[in-house]
C-alpha cells in the first residue's frame, strides 16, 4: 500500500514539474490560444469571415503559432511544440497527421504572401524530408502558388481552409494526398 501512494505523489510531482518545465510567457499565449480557439468554435464561428481574419492579424504573432497548434490538437493530431519561439529555425512547430510529420510556418499576412518566404520553408522541408504547411492569413498570389506546385512538398492554408481548421469544420483534405517521405522530390544539384 505505501508503495501505491508513494508512485501517486511521484506522479503527482512529475506532472507538477512538467508544468513549470514551460515558461511562463509560454503558458500566457498558449492560454490566449485555447481563449480564441475556444471562441472560434463556439459563439464566433458564424461571424464573417473579414472580421475573424482581423482578429486573427491583431492577435500576438507567438500566440497565432499557438492557435494553430492548438487548433490541430483539437482535431486529434498529435502535435509537437518547440522549446522557444525564436530561433526555431523557420519552423514553428509539427503536427503529425496519419503517421506523416509536417512542418508548419505561421504568418499574419495583411496582403499577398510574399513568394520568396514560400520558397525559404520549402527549401526547408526538402532539406529535413518533411512536408510543410505554410498557414497564413493573407492572400495567396500566382507565384507562391506556382513555387509550390512544383515541389509537391509544402502545402499552403489559407483562406477558408485556414478558418475550416480554427472554427473545427471540415477537414482541410490534408490526408488527401500524403506522400511517403521516401517518394518526396529530392533536390537536384546543378553544377
Amino acid at each position: 500500500m505505501l508503495f501505491v501512494v508513494l508512485a501517486f505523489v511521484l506522479i503527482l510531482l512529475a506532472l507538477a514539474l512538467a508544468r513549470f518545465r514551460v515558461p511562463p510567457r509560454h503558458r500566457w499565449r498558449r492560454r490566449q490560444a485555447r481563449t480564441m480557439a475556444s471562441q472560434l468554435c463556439g459563439r464566433d464561428r458564424l461571424q464573417p469571415p473579414q472580421l475573424l481574419y482581423a482578429r486573427l492579424r491583431a492577435m500576438d504573432p507567438l500566440a497565432f503559432e499557438e492557435l494553430l497548434l492548438e487548433s490541430f490538437e483539437r482535431r486529434g493530431h498529435k502535435v509537437i511544440r518547440n522549446n522557444r519561439y525564436t530561433g526555431d529555425g523557420g519552423i514553428d512547430g509539427q503536427v503529425v497527421i496519419d503517421s506523416a510529420t509536417w512542418l508548419i510556418q505561421a504568418k499574419r499576412y495583411s496582403g499577398a504572401i510574399r513568394p520568396e518566404h514560400v520558397v525559404a520553408f520549402d527549401t526547408l522541408c526538402q532539406a529535413r524530408g518533411r512536408r510543410g504547411l505554410f498557414i497564413h492569413t493573407g492572400r495567396t498570389g500566382p507565384q507562391s502558388r506556382l513555387s509550390v506546385s512544383h515541389s509537391g512538398v509544402v502545402r499552403i492554408i489559407s483562406g477558408r481552409s485556414l478558418l475550416a481548421l480554427l472554427t473545427g469544420g471540415p477537414d482541410p483534405g490534408l490526408t488527401a494526398d500524403i506522400e511517403p517521405a521516401r517518394s518526396m522530390p529530392q533536390i537536384r544539384k546543378i553544377n
